[in-house]
This record gives structure tokens, C-alpha cells and sequence, in this order.
């Protein structure tokens, strides 16, 4: 690949999230400064929104790794298709039994939850994908939010989502799940400024030169990705690829125009000449 060409000690655009290359903007500082501050406080429910390729994972991430010490982390990753299977994920992550029906998971989990609280530690779940749970899931969810003892939560839940979440939650059936949900944060796209220090920082992260890419290419790269840092990464990386394939020590026009050719989600110019412009 390219590493050799420019002196890279790694990748510094791929796709799977890599927290060693973290660069706290303030989109996601701010989601995992406001998510923090709320499980310190005890708040039950917290969402974290963001569209496609916002950063979500890359921040569910950080928070994994931020977590207070006496917290004990529940990770699901994959939506379960029905409240019952969640129970049953949350019952497996907790090292609970999985057998019986859901009201004997429900009083195994809210003894094994008042068993921790007794030894000092807090339970966080943090749901992934939280658009795609069907709406009894949400209800489960509802129902974990609520168990408590008399001065505090017995279980707090992270939701991560796409906006879709939240045209669901504005249903009237779910207005109770809706009020749950106490702290909320939303991931948005990167403004240029946060674009331009965002390729800068992952250049500098892997030891290649802040400058591989002119601040023209960069500004052409915002455009053509909207900010969405996972569309950031797919273009710089093919934009890399191009000038390796030239032989050449910095990106042009042309790599940039090459890579967002090839990328579906991207925005393309209008016209070409003299400069990139005119986005559709």
C-alpha cells in the first residue's frame, strides 16, 4: 500500500474506528463529556444520536474506555429482535442464567443488579443501534430504566442510534420512553475547520506531514463529504492510493477528484476547472 511511500507508521484513514487516533472535536467531545456527566449524576436513560458515519462507534468506543472504575460495563452491539432476547443479552453480559420466561429473567436481573449495587458497583448497558430494537425491546428498556432502590438507579442505559430513533420515539405510544430519556447528545458533521484539523491530526498521529494534503484538498474533501468523518476517511485514504500510483509526495486536484469519483455518498462537483466547485 501507500505507508512505505509516505513514511506512515500505520493507516490513518481506516474505516474501523481506532481510538489511538481520537481527535477530540467538539461534536464528540461533547457527546462523551455530556454522557459521562449524566452517569456521574445517576441519570437512567442517555441517547447518543448521530447519522450514518458521524462517529458513532468511534465514541461508544471512548466511552468504554472513560467508564469510573466502579462501573460495570454491558456492551450490546447487535439490536435484539424482541424484548425478551434483550433480557436474555443483558442477562448473559451480567454472567446471569438465561433459562425461564421473562418474568423470572426480569427478577433474576433486578437481583443481581441490587447484588452489585450492595458491593458498591454501578451497572452501564450501552445499546448500539438502538433505531433497529422493535418497540417491546424499547419497552424492556423502559422497565431496566425504572428499577431503582430508594436513592438511586440500579441500572443506567446508553442508547446510540441514527436519527431514526428519534421520528419513532415521537409516536404517542412511546411518549413514556420518550420521557425517560433524561441527557441527549447528537453527533453532527464536521464544519470545515474541524475537517481540516481532523486530516491534519490522523497525518501527524502515523508521522506522515501535516501538509500531504494542501488546504485546497482538504476544503474539496469537506465539501465532497458533507463533514461525515467516515466519507472524510474513505476519500483521503483513495486519494493516498492515487498519488502513491503517481509517484508523488503530495495530493492534487486530481487524487482528490479521483477518490470522490469512486465514492458512493459523496458529493461531486459540478465542473472541474479551474478548481473544484459547483457541488451537487
Amino acid at each position: 500500500m501507500y505507508l512505505f511511500h509516505f513514511g506512515m507508521g500505520a493507516a490513518p484513514f481506516g474505516l474501523t474506528p481506532n481510538t489511538a487516533l481520537f481527535h477530540a472535536l467538539p461534536p464528540h467531545l461533547e457527546a462523551i463529556e455530556t454522557t459521562l456527566a449524566a452517569l456521574s449524576m445517576g441519570e437512567g436513560i442517555i441517547q447518543i444520536a448521530g447519522e450514518v458515519g458521524t462517529g458513532k462507534t468511534l465514541v461508544c468506543r471512548m466511552l468504554m474506555g472513560r467508564l469510573p472504575e466502579h462501573c460495570e460495563l454491558a456492551y450490546l452491539p447487535t439490536p435484539a429482535a424482541s424484548g425478551y432476547e434483550l433480557r436474555i443479552a443483558l442477562a448473559r453480559e451480567l454472567g446471569l442464567a438465561t433459562d425461564g420466561d421473562s418474568a423470572l429473567l426480569a427478577d433474576r436481573l433486578q437481583q443481581g443488579l441490587l447484588a452489585r449495587k450492595a458491593e458498591g458497583r454501578s451497572v452501564v448497558v450501552l445499546i448500539d443501534e438502538a433505531q433497529a430494537l422493535p418497540d417491546d425491546a424499547l419497552e424492556v428498556i423502559r422497565l431496566l430504566g425504572n428499577l431503582e432502590t430508594e436513592h438511586e438507579k440500579l441500572l443506567q442505559i446508553i442508547l446510540l442510534g441514527q436519527p431514526e430513533l428519534d421520528d419513532r420515539l415521537a409516536s404517542h405510544h412511546l411518549r413514556q420512553f420518550r420521557q425517560r430519556i433524561t441527557f441527549r447528545s447528537a453527533l453532527r458533521p464536521l464544519t470545515h475547520a474541524e475537517t481540516v484539523a481532523y486530516i491534519r491530526f490522523r497525518l501527524a498521529g502515523v508521522g506522515a506531514s501535516p501538509v500531504l494534503f494542501p488546504y485546497s484538498a482538504a476544503k474539496a474533501i469537506w465539501r465532497a463529504s458533507g463533514g461525515i468523518p467516515r466519507l472524510i476517511n474513505q476519500l483521503c485514504h483513495k486519494a493516498l492510493i492515487a498519488a502513491c500510483s503517481d509517484k508523488r509526495q503530495q495530493i492534487t486536484r486530481r487524487d482528490v477528484l479521483l477518490a470522490i469519483r469512486d465514492t458512493l455518498g459523496a458529493r461531486q462537483p459540478r465542473w472541474t476547472y479551474p478548481i473544484l466547485w459547483g457541488w451537487q
